[in-house]
């Protein structure tokens, strides 16, 4: 059985790590693998690419960078992206990993035209996602963590729309059968949702927002985890 692959974009706060792991771990717990079954390459460390032959599917998780800096790395996994997606290689990126993958495939990313997007947001499914393989489980209305100052601007070309928010109309995109944009954090829990409110009490309040507002509206998203782990399953028997 092929492993999966989690390319590690970035990384949380240092002082939660030891509680609580990193981004790759998060996103394992999520999709419900043994550690036996996945492996996680570091790209904003410089870790270089593998054959993506080598893998069942993929996995991009978000980053504390902005996906329009001008940085190597981005511009290596970029192109990994392109040539993988040619092999047939199921794709999900996560937040920093959801705008990256827009602009692979011809979308435009930056910053939110009306600022950033932190909390726990109800998320509404678009009709497409009745047959997608991984949204047609969820209810159309239903809760997930957000924390971003970029977005999805423009999706691809043939994109299809699953999901919209509020303040973010590009929430998911599937583009051709097996390549999933999410722009909201199916890995996070409450908890780690919280930790991340708390963190941002400067930007928040500077964009007029209320922490103890947001803080009382954090509860879990279950709905929104099972998306990875349907993921998981897609790889496994499509």
């Amino acid at each position: 059985m092929k492993p999966f692959l989690i390319i590690k974009t970035g990384g949380t706060f240092e002082d939660f790590t030891p509680k609580r792991g990193d981004f790759e771990h998060w996103t394992a717990r999520a999709m419900g693998l043994p550690d036996n079954q996945w492996e996680s390459i570091h790209v904003q460390g410089g870790a270089p690419l593998p054959d993506p032959e080598n893998y069942a599917g993929c996995v991009i998780t978000g980053s504390h960078d902005m996906v329009t800096e001008d940085l190597d790395w981005i511009h290596k996994t970029t192109e990994w992206i392109q040539q993988a997606a040619k092999t047939g290689l199921p794709i999900v990126g996560i937040c920093f990993g959801h705008q990256l993958l827009a602009m692979a495939f011809g979308g435009k990313a930056g910053f939110h035209p009306n600022g950033p997007e932190i909390g726990t947001m109800d998320i509404s499914c678009t009709e497409e996602a009745d047959s997608d393989p991984l949204f047609s489980h969820l209810p159309r209305i239903f809760s997930g963590h957000n924390t971003h100052y970029q977005c999805a601007l423009v999706l691809p070309p043939e994109a299809v729309l699953l999901a919209s928010s509020a303040h973010e109309p590009h929430q998911a995109f599937r583009y051709c059968d097996n390549i999933w944009g999410i722009q909201f954090h199916p890995e996070f829990d409450a908890e780690a949702e919280r930790y991340y409110i708390v963190q941002q009490t400067e930007v928040i309040e500077e964009h007029g927002g209320s922490v103890d507002v947001l803080l009382s509206e954090v509860t879990e998203t279950p709905e929104s985890t099972k998306l990875m782990v349907r993921f998981v399953d897609y790889c496994r028997h499509r």
